[in-house]
């Protein structure tokens, strides 16, 4: 059988054709309680104002600003307390000239007052409290629909639901959220090599690490994911497998078997699916190999069979495209630029992606190599926060250089709290 010649795409055009598919979730809807994570499938708009009525920020006095004009150091004018308000209450008194109320945090202002003085700004008399200031009218008052008012659209269709999200979603009594369906995933690691976890080594065989970190990741971003059995490198059975889970799944993700060896059979499998192959090699070190193929409109993504190359493949393209099937506004990873502390010397024909640990001091950023960095490395994993991306065409980098990170875990970056 003649060896499958193979051309390599820029890493960028690689993206772009996983995301231009025309690859979906349905809409369905959740409890709010359950709904950190998903995309949102509408835009959310404003239920009424917030505020929803002119309320104190601070604990003080509510007063009529007009009465304390002309107070000075000099010219203490004295104020009448003729209630008391917490949050939540609401006073049944107009105030008249000279009167004030105290107020909460939150309450809302009474019938007549236009300002609030703050606690501190008083000197407490037998009957109230005196103040050496004038107030201007609305002066330390939260004002009814400052923040939103009835209809504003507040959330936006595509935006991922975070914490703050599902405040904003509960604020205007959103119960149940509109959103796009998470996608099921189905992982099958290939190879007549592999042994699952449990399994006692043997001559020529290693432990099956890439299903469980892929597992690991796509559970990280909430997915559902069925784990299937290792599939030896035989054509009918992987392809029996592969049929069956791209029937029942979303996406179907195979680690192993995308390179042109005699054993690996996945090419003739997508042929056989009738898949279209967006591309099957990238000009990239680790991961050239990867490929990516679309049929009966679902994703079959052929990682790498390395652990660092499965890894790198996984977040350039398969944690964007999960993003793109639900509809996010957002599905690119975020970069930084850190500076290089130590000298990475490898040439690099095509773009490199180097597991890094990224430190961040203040605002500045720092990055160095994991660990051993050749594609077949799984410790240096363990120990990365982000991914050095270095172009390719270039001889190596030298400490002091400025590098390009994408960040791959945002949970820890330093040891120290810098503030």
């Amino acid at each position: 059988m003649p060896v499958e010649k193979r051309h390599p795409i820029p890493v960028k055009e690689a993206i772009h054709r996983v995301l231009q598919q025309d690859i979906y979730t349905e809409q369905t809807r959740v409890s709010l309680y359950e709904s950190e994570g998903y995309i949102l499938a509408e835009d959310i708009v404003a239920t009424h104002d917030i505020p929803r009525f002119d309320k104190s920020p601070y604990d003080g006095f509510a007063i009529r600003s007009e009465d304390s004009q002309g107070a000075s150091t000099n010219n203490r004018i004295a104020f009448e307390v003729i209630d008391h308000i917490g949050a939540g209450s609401v006073s049944k008194k107009t105030i008249q000239p000279g009167q004030a109320v105290r107020i909460m945090t939150g309450a809302q202002l009474p019938e007549g007052a236009d300002a609030v003085v703050m606690l501190e700004q008083t000197v407490e008399t037998a009957k109230g409290f005196t103040l050496r200031k004038a107030f201007e009218r609305l002066e330390n008052v939260s004002v009814k629909g400052e923040e939103t008012a009835t209809g504003d659209v507040v959330l936006h269709r595509g935006q991922r639901i975070n914490a703050g999200a599902v405040a904003v979603l509960a604020t205007f009594g959103y119960a149940e959220v509109p959103v796009y369906r998470k996608p099921t995933v189905a992982i099958i690691a290939t190879g007549s090599e592999l042994l699952d976890v449990e399994d006692d080594l043997e001559p020529g065989k290693i432990r099956n690490s890439n299903g469980p970190m892929i597992a690991a990741l796509l559970q990280k971003e909430g997915i559902d994911v069925v784990r299937y059995n290792i599939q030896m490198d035989d054509y009918d059975s992987s392809l029996s497998v592969i049929s069956s889970a791209l029937e029942q799944h979303d996406m179907v993700i195979t680690t192993g078997g995308v390179s042109v060896g005699d054993f690996d059979y996945l090419p003739d499998i997508y042929q056989a699916l009738e898949a279209e192959v967006l591309f099957n090699k990238i000009a990239m070190r680790p991961g050239s190999v990867t490929t990516v193929a679309v049929a009966q409109g679902k994703y079959l993504f052929g990682l790498s069979g390395n652990p660092s190359a499965c890894y790198s493949g996984y977040e350039l393209l398969t944690k964007p495209a999960i993003y793109h099937m639900m509809g996010a506004l957002c599905c690119y990873p975020a970069i930084v630029r850190a500076t290089l502390m130590t000298d990475f010397k490898k040439a690099n024909p095509f773009t490199r992606f180097v597991r890094a640990n990224v430190t961040l001091t203040g605002r500045e950023a720092t990055v160095r190599p994991s660990g051993f960095n050749k594609s077949g490395a799984v410790v240096a994993i363990a120990h990365s926060n982000g991914i050095m991306m270095l172009p390719g065409g270039t001889r190596g980098y030298h400490a002091g250089h400025q590098v390009d990170v994408l960040l791959t875990s945002v949970e820890m970056y330093q040891q120290e709290l810098y503030i």
